[in-house]
């Protein structure tokens, strides 16, 4: 399969995303600052709608580019011509593998979670995958559970034809993405004090805190209950830089239910920031991440979390594409 794009300019790191500061008072009768890191609009940084890389519709969403690009660089490098991932039916990593495959002229495998969902109708998540090429593959939770084995792995490359594929984790948080997302904690090292991210799997988390040094801080907000995500984090950091870094926590308190669950709060929530913010920002909240951070953010403002001064910034993951991002059914 050829590419439709320039590999190499494909390739090549983006400027920074824009930055914006945001007046809501939830925040300033507390003295604090809050800026929005607008990784959503990171395509936006170079001229997308070109002969050279396609129009901005194909690129893949949100911040997705700065966990995929060093594993897309790896991949093609050696010479592989498949991608083999995984993720549930509401996946971004999915969606952005699948748009990278096709703008780069890989095939893309995507390992899904629940073979269940074979039998139903595809979402519009997995409706884009397959739009872009990818192949999906639904397999049961408990083998999913054990993708990670190296004979279960070995069993899911066989079955979908593609031994030789170049495997990407679950989210694309592994130690190239890890590095790829410490350029977001660089971006933003001389203009905030505590840098915030809704949390999947950890790797942006793990990048950005490494980015920002130690004299900043990064809190992250797991968007799934389980309390799992720090020993995933710190283990990402140590086979990445040798450490865990020291400057970030975890706040546990806001994943409403779980992965793709909200609650009536967190609906009105996100429906009155776009209303005070979506028109001059050019803002629309995604549900499943970014809703949960900026609801986090300003129950921990109320809260006194930060102190008075403080320059807090919200990393805006991804837009909201699909208005049913905010149902509770999935």
């Amino acid at each position: 399969m050829s590419s439709p794009v320039d590999i190499a300019a494909f390739l090549r790191p983006r400027p920074p995303s824009p930055l914006q500061e945001v007046e809501d008072e939830r925040f300033t009768r507390h003295g604090v600052r809050l800026l929005l890191k607008r990784d959503d609009l990171i395509h936006s940084t170079v001229p997308w709608d070109s002969a050279e890389l396609g129009p901005v519709d194909l690129y893949p969403p949100g911040n997705k580019f700065r966990k995929l690009v060093l594993n897309l660089a790896a991949a093609t490098d050696a010479g592989h011509d498949t991608l083999l991932t995984f993720g549930g039916a509401y996946s971004n990593h999915l969606r952005a593998t699948a748009a990278a495959g096709r703008l780069l002229g890989l095939a893309t495998i995507g390992v899904v979670r629940g073979d269940e969902l074979a039998e139903r109708p595809l979402n519009p998540s997995l409706t884009r995958c397959v739009s872009d090429g990818m192949r999906l593959r639904f397999v049961d939770r408990s083998t999913y559970r054990r993708k990670h084995e190296p004979g279960t792995l070995a069993g899911l490359l066989s079955a979908a034809g593609a031994c030789d594929a170049y495997v990407i984790p679950e989210g694309g948080s592994n130690s190239l993405a890890v590095r790829g997302c410490t350029a977001l904690g660089e971006e933003l090292r001389e203009s905030t004090d505590v840098a915030a991210v809704a949390c999947g799997t950890g790797g942006t988390l793990a990048g950005l805190a490494a980015g920002l040094g130690p004299d900043r801080r990064a809190l992250g907000i797991p968007v799934l209950k389980g309390g799992f995500l720090g020993p995933e984090i710190r283990a990402l950091q140590r086979g990445t830089f040798g450490a865990p870094t020291a400057n970030w926590h975890l706040d546990d308190r806001f994943h409403c239910g779980g992965y793709a669950r909200a609650t009536p709060e967190l609906r009105a929530f996100a429906e009155d920031f776009e209303d005070r913010h979506g028109d001059e920002l050019g803002l629309s909240v995604e549900r499943l991440y970014v809703a949960k951070l900026l609801y986090a953010l300003t129950a921990l403002s109320e809260e006194g979390a930060f102190r008075p001064g403080t320059r807090l910034t919200a990393v805006i993951t991804g837009a909201r594409e699909d208005p049913a991002q905010s149902s509770t059914s999935r």
